[in-house]
């Protein structure tokens, strides 16, 4: 598969731009990001047991840990999004709800931002976190099986994170699986990215990992984010990779999480059936 799409030669900078500017295409996204501020910032205060658990040494290098009632229990890892350049851990932490409910736990790691940090280094990031969640997780009750989740951003980082020997499976929501596009548009001007960084960084480029691994996507998101999920799925499919495509129907990217959110939502159920 080629790394760029079919109009990307003839696409202005402003088409290029607007075809990943998840923001832009649904209005009331800054009413939706305030909501879930505040949801989340409501939800650790009344969750204070287990925050702010430091793994590496900045202040973004931490988790989040909701444990569940049962030690044992499967945990579903979160890891949030922002095109690697925006938003923080703790304003997505209401999405446990749902986790929670079903008998889980939930955990919710940070990681540095650029232009402060490479995607080299954020990658890397994700990967210590789950060193430190497999070493320490049962000390705060978080002793069972690891799904690693993860949105937009996050849901590339999950992609690369299923490559981590703690975790048993993925579900990666809305995800960027090919970084070149992104090289063009003005997301690049924090990241930097090089061609290295686009090489060994791009999911759609390396091994595929013979772990479970759900692709998501709202059918109402951008074209270019449906088809990044879509390209994803195949090349996985190909090579006999176990795991699911699926389209949230009508969800856009910012409402597409709700599926996480509530009790018995349908990203919950496939997260479930991913341990089958």
């Amino acid at each position: 598969m080629t790394p760029l799409p079919g109009f990307w030669a003839t696409a202005s900078q402003a088409e290029r731009d607007a075809a990943y500017d998840n923001a832009g295409a649904v209005a009331d996204s800054p009413a939706l990001v305030a909501e879930r501020n505040a949801a989340s910032s409501a939800f650790r205060a009344a969750h204070p047991g287990h925050l702010d658990l430091a793994f590496g040494d900045t202040q973004r290098e931490a988790w989040d840990l909701f444990p569940g009632r049962d030690p044992h229990a499967p945990c579903l890892v979160f890891i949030h999004g922002g095109y690697w350049q925006r938003n923080r851990r703790e304003d997505f932490v209401h999405l446990a709800e749902g986790a929670l409910a079903m008998g889980w736990s939930a955990a919710f790691n940070g990681y540095s931002i650029a232009p402060e940090a490479s995607l080299t280094r954020i990658a890397w990031q994700v990967h210590a976190a789950l060193d430190w969640l497999s070493a320490h997780g049962a000390e705060h009750g978080i002793a069972g099986p690891i799904v690693v989740s993860g949105w937009s951003a996050g849901g590339h980082l999950t992609a690369l994170a299923l490559e981590h020997p703690a975790v048993t499976a993925g579900l990666a929501i809305s995800g960027i699986f090919e970084l070149a596009p992104i090289r063009d548009t003005k997301l690049n001007t924090a990241l930097k990215l090089t061609e290295e960084e686009i090489a060994e960084l791009s999911p759609m480029r390396r091994p595929v990992v013979q772990k479970p691994l759900a692709v998501a996507y709202g059918s109402a998101e951008l074209p270019e984010l449906c088809r990044q999920s879509r390209d994803f799925h195949a090349l996985r499919s190909a090579a006999h990779a176990p795991g699911p495509l699926v389209p949230v129907p009508g969800a856009d990217h910012f409402r597409v999480l709700e599926a996480l959110r509530v009790p018995n939502g349908s990203l919950l159920r496939v997260a479930a059936t991913l341990l089958d």
